[in-house]
């Protein structure tokens, strides 16, 4: 193909043939690993919360105890040596011939002085010398030092054994959908078991249908439309309404039969319990539903190698219809391309295709005067949020008695400024229909008598309100039904959502959204009638983002099926009073390299202590009291310049942090961070050090 897009041709003995096409440049590099099949029939086990279950093989609860290898040659010789010992004592005759009784017993007196009887005592010779082997060997423990001499390696893990691996085309094969056929649907499991062998089936499809024929065994009514589905569409077959099969990219692995992305591995080091060293470690929802807090400053990879996995594992489950997830982060925040979502609102940004619902799809005023004061005035000391939150039903609900909607952001302004030409407005729309907006009334007259009054939250409303009434949002959080306002309300469809802050123009708008958004998902998720999605929202950065009633709103996620991560440079961004109650709202808690020893003291004092056995050594002088042995200890001072000493060793448990604050500051390698896990059912995996995997 010729650069201006013609068909080259070449010259043949018959003239000039057109050469055929190439074929198109592939949109994706080739993806090398195990075909869907292999990957379906690996063992998945676990043994405790954040373990990477694909392959896991147990380990040993214990370290074994290892001998050094200095011992075992020093044992080794020294048994060999007293077994060379023996056998010459026996064959010279020094221990009588009592050994020699059982050849003479077995032998014939015809073969004593034959052929025969020289073959006889040499097998003897040969069974008492295998029987001393044997038995000095198991003495010295010669196989041990083979073994460790040939492997070149000085510890030897104890394994759990390997679960067994179901055979390819068996009943419980699982790509063979065997419990599609246990229900009499063996044409569907035949086209769905085509799809896999054909390479026309990704991980996400088999995710997907697999968690649409759960739906199935709980409502046999779909039985028919899934079966007709699948004849239909095979691996295309229950499709997300985005009609996406899997994501334009993806940076981390995953497990999606686990529904797990691959973290990191856990340093194979003495901080970290045996049974997880050098394992792999994983966040799914099991623990993410517990929500998880990451600290760690600037450049530590807290996007990188913790929200863009974990985000895009949420994304992949979307697709599968087990998961809603919404991402927050400022404009240009590495959380992957547009394509890999349903919805992206770039909050500021004329071309944005989508709005945020400021109200966050409430139609009761008072709720939404509740979500809106607690992000308008939630972090203002000194003001009541509850006040707060009845100032603004006072005008919302009157508003939209009168307008049949909520106020858009100049709106709100003007009716907390007390403008008169608003509030006259709103009072005769009122006023038109006679005494049946009188309740209405009389909230707009008690407005009317607050404002201006000693501890009104109106004037703090107004400024905060203020900060989204600038040129940059023109045309947002519009109210008239004219643009395309997401809203939280969505949690209940297996949604992917990403929320762009206008972070570098706006930043106290940025943060005051941001607390909205966190107020509004708290209540959403709470509110769902289906609880069967895992629903998530991540905040890229979550710094001035936390109330007191957003953080008890966090520990109430965990009974809703949903939870948030929230990532802080640090601490000190969120409020003093708030700093203890956060850390223990949420069940995860992971400290990055580099935290301050102020930070990693909140941290060592969430994690607490732990019983730990110490060994102190005293040395003593030895003072002899023989002159003979004075001598000897003199001669020997002389020679090495030190006095003659014991060794005293006591042995005693003691109560140490788990994690100190110093160890934290300076301990944690860059790469690295100490990571602790809570299950929903709660289970809990100790503070791990993880090296992190990163983006792939």
């Amino acid at each position: 193909m010729d650069t201006d897009g013609t068909r080259e041709t070449r010259p043949t003995s018959a003239g000039y043939i057109p050469r055929p096409a190439a074929p198109p440049k592939p949109s994706h590099a080739p993806t090398a690993g195990p075909t869907l099949g292999d990957w379906l029939r690996v063992p998945r086990s676990s043994d405790g919360p954040g373990v990477w279950t694909y392959g896991h093989v147990p380990r040993g609860a214990e370290e074994p105890e290892v001998t050094p290898t200095r011992q075992l040659v020093s044992g080794a010789l020294i048994s060999l040596l007293a077994g060379l010992l023996l056998w010459s004592l026996l064959w010279n005759g020094y221990l009588g011939g009592f050994w020699l009784w059982p050849m003479y017993m077995f032998t014939p007196d015809s073969w004593a002085h034959s052929h025969a009887a020289v073959v006889v005592a040499y097998v003897w010779y040969g069974i008492v010398i295998g029987a001393l082997l044997f038995g000095f060997g198991r003495l010295g423990r010669w196989p041990e030092l083979l073994r460790r001499l040939l492997r070149g390696r000085a510890v030897r893990p104890l394994h759990s054994a390997e679960p067994a691996r179901p055979e390819p085309g068996g009943e419980d094969d699982p790509s063979r959908w065997p419990q599609v056929r246990r229900a009499g649907l063996g044409e569907v499991a035949d086209r769905l078991e085509g799809e896999a062998g054909g390479g026309r089936m990704n991980d996400v499809d088999y995710a997907r249908i697999r968690r649409a024929w759960d739906s199935v065994r709980v409502d046999p009514s779909r039985m028919r439309a899934f079966a007709d589905s699948v004849r239909d569409k095979g691996a295309g077959a229950c499709v997300h309404p985005s009609g996406d099969r899997d994501l334009p990219v993806r940076a981390a692995r995953h497990d999606l039969l686990a529904r797990q992305v691959l973290l990191g591995t856990v340093e194979d080091g003495v901080r970290n319990p045996y049974a997880r060293r050098g394992t792999s470690l994983a966040l799914d929802p099991d623990v993410l539903g517990t929500s998880l807090l990451a600290v760690g400053p600037s450049g530590t990879g807290k996007t990188q190698r913790l929200v863009r996995p974990v985000v895009e594992s949420l994304a992949l489950q979307a697709l599968a219809g087990q998961a809603a997830v919404v991402a927050v982060g400022a404009a240009g925040a590495q959380l992957g391309p547009d394509a890999a979502y349903d919805v992206v609102v770039r909050i500021g940004d004329p071309g944005s295709v989508y709005d945020l619902d400021l109200y966050g799809g409430a139609t009761d005023p008072d709720e939404a005067a509740t979500l809106l004061a607690e992000a308008f005035v939630g972090d203002v000391p000194g003001i009541d949020v509850r006040r707060a939150a009845t100032a603004l039903a006072q005008l919302l609900g009157p508003f939209r008695t009168a307008y049949g909607r909520f106020p858009a952001v100049p709106e709100l302004r003007e009716l907390l400024d007390q403008v008169p030409a608003a509030f006259d407005a709103l009072r005769r729309e009122l006023a038109a229909d006679g005494a049946a907006h009188h309740t209405m009334l009389r909230e707009l007259d008690a407005r009317t008598r607050q404002h201006g009054a000693h501890g009104d939250p109106g004037p703090a409303l107004a400024d905060r309100v203020a900060l989204l009434d600038r040129p940059a949002f023109a045309g947002f959080f519009d109210t008239t039904g004219q643009g395309r306002p997401f809203s939280l309300r969505a949690l209940e469809h297996p949604i992917r959502v990403r929320v762009d802050l206008p972070e570098r123009g706006h930043a106290d708008a940025s943060r005051m959204l941001a607390r909205l958004l966190l107020a509004q998902f708290n209540a959403a998720a709470a509110a769902r009638a289906d609880r069967s999605l895992f629903a998530f929202l991540a905040f890229d950065d979550a710094s001035h983002t936390l109330t007191p009633e957003t953080v008890r709103g966090v520990q109430r996620l965990r009974s809703a099926h949903a939870g948030v991560l929230l990532t802080l440079r640090t601490l000190d961004d969120v409020p003093e009073p708030l700093r203890t109650p956060l850390l223990g709202a949420v069940g995860c808690r992971m400290a990055f390299s580099g935290v301050t020893t102020w930070d990693g003291k909140r941290f060592a004092e969430a994690w607490g202590t732990e019983w730990v056995e110490t060994r102190d050594v005293t040395h003593r002088t030895v003072f002899a009291d023989q002159p003979l042995t004075r001598a000897i200890h003199a001669f020997r001072k002389l020679v090495t310049g030190k006095a003659v000493t014991t060794d005293a060793v006591t042995v005693r448990q003691v109560e140490r942090e788990r994690w100190s604050a110093s160890d934290l500051a300076h301990a944690v390698p860059p790469g690295h961070a100490v990571l602790s896990l809570t299950s929903v059912q709660g289970e809990r995996a100790a503070p791990l050090l993880v090296r992190l995997a990163g983006t792939a």
